[in-house]
């Protein structure tokens, strides 16, 4: 039995590693919620019962064995020495401590065993990198997968409790002849797309778009993996596609492909283009497979293969994700 706290627990991953924990029945002594100076004080259900969430401090995490993190990463930098000096282990979802070589950077599907390696510190992938690396895997056991060719379609979930809030008015403004301003979005979302998501990194590239190629080096031990990522928000409220083409070192059939996803942990293949079957997003959220389909071989590159992926941006792409490695300490 474990002694587990949540911190940004109020926020949208927050609740949602709640809702995981009480789902897979976790090992819990006990669970504590921690929060900003803002959202102190609030009362969050838990196993039927009401949890009061507390301010965040240095010594809130006394006694925790394991502390989710679901904030950003000025509070995560800011908490994970105290954290480390309580002797618990940090999961932590931000972006903070993910290239730190001293950092596990873990998809259990994919490398449950670099978890044994922290040293108070594990940090959960981008959650687009999560969904995308969980469907690609199965194929790259065949063969090791060289580079990809991204694009991805990321729901308004991908910016928070705020995000989704936004679309949903935008729609409603739109359909009662209104305006609703952009707040949480650079531009409005709705009927909208944006191909921008983070900050210019890299010679054009985004840092949500260089994410991909150097957590996916990380997790998949492919340093001289090469991606080139283009990010797009879409006025989708939840689950993040993407689109996806891989080469890989040796050809892998269209079939062998299907039969690798087939049985990869964490996928469910979906992908009948006669019978209309595909991943939608529709159908991938609020649960924790990721799908893929559309399977197909590039026809720029004999080692090269397209795929289509859905899965969760909250659940699979972030806060199962964390619960997953905590199951594995």
């Amino acid at each position: 039995m474990k002694h587990v706290a949540i911190l940004g627990a109020s926020g949208a991953v927050g609740r949602e590693m709640m809702k995981i924990l009480e789902e897979r029945d976790f090992p819990l002594a006990s669970l504590k919620l921690l929060t900003g100076s803002k959202s102190a004080g609030s009362r969050l259900r838990f196993k039927g019962e009401e949890l009061v969430a507390e301010e965040a401090s240095e010594a809130a995490f006394a006694g925790c064995d394991i502390v989710l993190g679901a904030a950003q990463n000025p509070v995560a930098k800011r908490f994970a020495p105290a954290i480390r000096e309580a002797g618990a282990v940090f999961v932590d979802n931000s972006s903070a401590f993910r290239l730190d070589p001293d950092v596990p950077l873990v998809v259990p599907e994919i490398n449950p065993e670099d978890a044994a390696k922290h040293k108070g510190i594990i940090s959960n992938p981008n959650c687009s990198t999560i969904i995308t690396l969980v469907g690609v895997a199965g194929i790259g056991r065949l063969s090791p997968i060289e580079s990809m060719i991204v694009s991805t379609y990321q729901a308004a979930s991908g910016a928070g409790q705020g995000g989704l809030e936004e679309l949903d008015a935008q729609v409603r403004a739109y359909a009662e002849g209104k305006e609703y301003p952009a707040k949480a979005f650079r531009y409005p979302l709705a009927f909208n797309l944006i191909p921008e998501i983070g900050s210019e990194a890299f010679q054009g590239y985004t840092t949500e778009e260089m994410k991909m190629q150097n957590e996916g080096r990380k997790i998949m031990h492919l340093p001289a993996l090469t991606v080139s990522c283009t990010c797009v928000r879409v006025p989708v409220m939840r689950s993040h596609s993407i689109s996806a083409l891989i080469r890989t070192k040796e050809p892998v059939s269209v079939e062998a492909a299907r039969e690798a996803v087939k049985n990869a942990p964490g996928c469910r293949l979906v992908d009948d283009l006669a019978q209309h079957s595909y991943p939608m997003p529709l159908d991938t959220s609020d649960q924790d497979l990721v799908y893929v389909g559309r399977i197909r071989k590039d026809l720029t590159a004999e080692n090269g293969l397209a795929l289509f992926i859905c899965g969760d941006q909250i659940r699979k792409g972030a806060a199962t994700n964390a619960v997953q490695i905590a199951e594995l300490l």
